[in-house]
């Protein structure tokens, strides 16, 4: 799929999306090929980045919150989301067996763990649909019930950045590269 929108710079932003851009500059240290994407919108770059600092302030920890995110990404095939993803969470000290189970698909040795990532993969592939077994499972690894409707608000978050690359190939940062899953 070709490209419809071009990543904006500072100059060619939106008046209301440069301070958006600004605090992700700050956030990040540069600002992602991404968000400079979704600054062609303010309402979008806006929505993103509300949902996103509310997503931050849940019961999820930074690693399972990450883990949500690239479980997310890896179901929807979105390589950039993907390869952010696994560096942050790498950078956040998640064990690299877990990073790549997830990006594999394959099963995660710590049981609390694995039952997060099987809710949020059973719960993009089914488009919101789980198996009462899987959110039982999730529930006797120790998370709560409020802690599925978190697991939810990330699925929306990559929603959007999964369906923005879909449409719009985003080109893969030079700090996220190092995690570009080869072409199937």
């Amino acid at each position: 799929m070709s490209t419809i929108l071009n990543p904006v710079t500072d100059n060619t932003a939106p008046e209301a999306s440069r301070p958006v851009l600004e605090a992700v500059r700050k956030a990040f240290g540069f600002v992602p090929n991404l968000f400079a994407t979704l600054a062609n919108s303010p309402t979008t770059l806006q929505g993103y980045t509300t949902l996103e600092g509310i997503w931050e302030k849940g019961t999820l920890t930074s690693v399972e919150r990450q883990l949500v995110l690239l479980t997310a990404s890896t179901e929807n095939r979105c390589g950039y989301c993907s390869a952010a993803h696994a560096t942050v969470a790498k950078m956040l000290k998640a064990d690299e067996r877990t990073v790549r189970a997830v990006r594999t698909g394959a099963p995660i040795a710590d049981a609390k763990l694995n039952a997060l990532v099987t809710l949020t993969r059973e719960l993009v592939a089914a488009r919101g649909h789980a198996r009462q077994r899987t959110i039982d499972a999730f529930l006797a690894a120790g998370y709560t019930a409020p802690q599925v409707l978190e697991v939810l608000v990330g699925i929306g978050l990559k929603t959007i950045s999964n369906y923005l690359d879909h449409i719009n190939p985003t080109e893969i940062d030079a700090a996220f590269v190092a995690e570009r899953q080869p072409a199937a």
